[in-house]
């Protein structure tokens, strides 16, 4: 009875806006960790084109900058996925999965504010 009830009443709106705000100063702050990194990298090699596939050192500056560039690409999609999730609670988003409409559970919610799809959706 205590899920139908949370349906009804739809998400807790504070609760969801601290974990999102909480969401997406942890995702700006890997943004930045990776956008320096990706910077330090470019200003180590210290030429223009990157090409360093004959260092003896081991992995390449080109390879390392590349891992760091997507992963400051993966945290740029995530904060742009909670910066969504932020506007469609804004615009009084009910808690309803966007594909089937069913409640989307409180717990699903705690783990990932910025979701849109219950679990059998995603």
């Amino acid at each position: 009875m205590a899920r139908a009830d949370e349906a009804a009443r739809g998400p807790d709106r504070e609760g969801l806006r601290e974990a999102l705000d909480r969401a997406r100063a942890d995702a700006a702050a890997r943004v930045a960790e990776f956008d320096t990194v990706a910077r330090g990298l470019a200003a180590a090699r210290g030429d223009a084109d990157g090409d360093d596939e004959h260092d003896p050192e081991g992995s390449t500056v080109a390879w390392d900058r590349a891992v760091a560039d997507a992963a400051a690409d993966a945290a740029r999609r995530h904060l742009a996925d909670v910066d969504t999730a932020r506007r469609r609670l804004d615009a009084g988003w009910d808690g309803s999965c966007a594909a089937c409409g069913r409640p989307i559970p409180a717990a699903r919610l705690a783990v990932r504010p910025q979701t849109d799809r219950c679990v059998d959706c995603a």
